[in-house]
């Protein structure tokens, strides 16, 4: 026992040292890189435009259910006037990053990991690496970077569409005043709730693409499968661990900034 212990063990040191190095190196190789604007705005779209349809549908969903939810909590104890400051801090502080990571890796970034993963098995990366391309700077750093852009964004939109989501929910389909709602949105959110929000953000956006990049440049490692399932399997991985890693780090934040 002591001995698969220690072996699992040996293993996740070995592969979160292999993620710092892979990470460290994307963005070092970044510096002095050609044509580096033009990759990162590519990227940026991917990230940004592509996955905008999502963000607005689930944003507003997610505040109209936290209003009908918030209302029907707050009506038992008579504090119906407090459904703004609940849905505001709610999306502040929680759901507005948390969610738009989620999605965000459930699009672009199983996108990033199949596509990687596919260029391994297809041996572009080696052509790259062949022709004296560095792969990392070329296929890698602009995402990340990109990353540290676009997920505040998308945070915020999704936030913004929240709250209107909230409002409509309370004011069109219960009855609420508009101005009590959004007056209550003014006095619960502070500068301190959005520097959390945007902090959680760039938290997200970068580890979630970083490990999406890592398992598709890496496809080929995978001992279980070969060809189009082991890119199959290293997309999965990379979903599933982000999305874990999305949960983690958001309580270690929030543990941290409360």
């Amino acid at each position: 026992m002591l001995r698969i212990i220690g072996r699992h063990t040996l293993n996740l040191v070995q592969a979160m040292g292999d993620f710092a190095l892979f990470t460290g190196i994307s963005f070092r190789s970044a510096v002095g890189s050609r044509k580096i604007i033009r990759r990162i705005a590519r990227a940026a779209f991917e990230q940004g435009t592509r996955c905008l349809p999502v963000i607005l549908i689930v944003g507003m969903f997610t505040g109209l259910v936290l209003g009908l939810q918030g209302y029907y909590v707050l009506n038992r104890f008579g504090s119906e006037s407090l459904l703004g400051a609940l849905v505001s801090l709610s999306l502040v502080r929680e759901l507005g990053p948390v969610l738009a990571a989620l999605m965000l890796v459930g699009q672009a970034g199983s996108a990033l990991a199949a596509e990687l993963g596919i260029q391994r098995n297809s041996e572009q990366i080696a052509a790259l690496e062949t022709m004296g391309v560095s792969s990392h700077a070329y296929l890698v750093a602009p995402r990340l970077i990109a990353a540290l852009l676009v997920f505040p964004m998308q945070a915020a939109l999704f936030v913004t569409v929240g709250l209107w989501g909230g409002s409509l929910s309370g004011s069109l389909l219960l009855g609420l005043e508009p101005g009590i709602y959004w007056s209550a949105v003014e006095r619960a959110v502070e500068s301190q709730d959005v520097r959390e929000c945007f902090t959680k953000a760039v938290v997200f956006g970068l580890l979630t693409m970083a490990l999406c990049s890592y398992h598709g440049f890496n496809t080929h490692r995978c001992r279980s499968a070969t060809g189009a399932r082991a890119v199959s399997a290293s997309t999965t991985r990379a979903v599933v661990q982000s999305s874990i890693t999305v949960l983690a780090a958001d309580y270690v934040i929030t543990s941290f900034l409360v």
